[in-house]
């Protein structure tokens, strides 16, 4: 069998305790890596450039085209292909029902200085959000939009988390990411153009027909206590959205969709 090949029947094998490590966020810091589980979410990474390092393969799987490339691909990188039953797959997804492969990723630049502002005309910011279910939901947002890419301010979930990656449906793959704190951030948001726009109930106008200007940096804050009014008095532009019901505020990720759509439409019809 090649160097790059090999199988682990073993849970208590070393492999297996460092990939299943990885679901752990001290550790993905340490090793600087982290897990994407599924086949269509691991072909999305590697269309988008980026190759898992080790691929772990269930060893009771079905035969498909795009699982050969895959395999391929990351052979021809120099990466490692595991094969392993599918209670040591389990183990170190962490899943009941693990689907046939997984990928180990080294984890991108997040600094600020890796992003092109113009290179989009919408970018999504959220501060402290800590529900990892809704950052994956902001970042397949941003890719249903256009979006360059989401900034994360202050304490936020990991956005390399299983959780996180999992439910960004590989747009961690198609989105950057960047984090800061908010000094920095807004420092360096200052730097160039750039209109920062917040849901916010002070002093705001109806997010429908807003003057909306790209690049247009949508912000979301955390899911209980929402932005701190330092923050939104820092935005450029300040709006709301109707609450017609017994809610006073809608889910964050949800949030970010909903202004985020408005902005594309509202930049569309300029642009037409």
């Amino acid at each position: 069998m090649p160097d790059h090949r090999r199988v682990i029947t073993g849970f208590s094998n070393p492999t297996v305790k460092a990939l299943r490590a990885l679901r752990e966020k001290k550790h993905r810091k340490a090793a600087g890596k982290f897990l994407a589980e599924g086949l269509r979410l691991l072909t999305d990474a590697r269309e988008c450039g980026h190759v898992p390092e080790t691929l772990v393969l269930a060893s009771a799987r079905d035969p498909h085209p795009l699982l050969a490339e895959l395999e391929a691909a990351v052979e021809a990188a120099g990466g490692e292909v595991i094969e392993t039953s599918p209670d040591i797959l389990c183990k170190i997804t962490g899943k009941d029902n693990p689907q046939a492969v997984a990928g180990v990723f080294a984890e991108f630049d997040t600094s600020l200085a890796s992003l092109d502002r113009g290179g989009a005309d919408i970018w999504l910011v959220a501060q402290a959000l800590r529900d990892p279910g809704n950052l994956g939901t902001m970042l397949r947002t941003g890719d249903a939009i256009g979006a360059g890419g989401l900034i994360l301010i202050d304490d936020c979930a990991d956005p390399f988390s299983v959780e996180a990656v999992r439910a960004s449906m590989g747009a961690v793959f198609t989105q950057k990411i960047a984090r800061a704190e908010w000094p920095g951030f807004e420092a360096w948001l200052r730097t160039g153009p750039g209109q920062l726009v917040a849901a916010s109930l002070r002093d705001a106008q109806p997010y429908r027909g807003a003057p909306y200007a790209a690049p247009c940096f949508v912000m979301v804050g955390n899911e209980s206590r929402g932005l701190p009014e330092e923050y939104e008095m820092a935005c450029d532009l300040r709006v709301t959205m109707p609450m017609k019901g017994r809610a006073d505020s809608l889910n964050a990720a949800v949030a970010a969709a909903v202004l985020g759509y408005e902005v594309l439409a509202a930049l569309d019809t300029a642009s037409a």
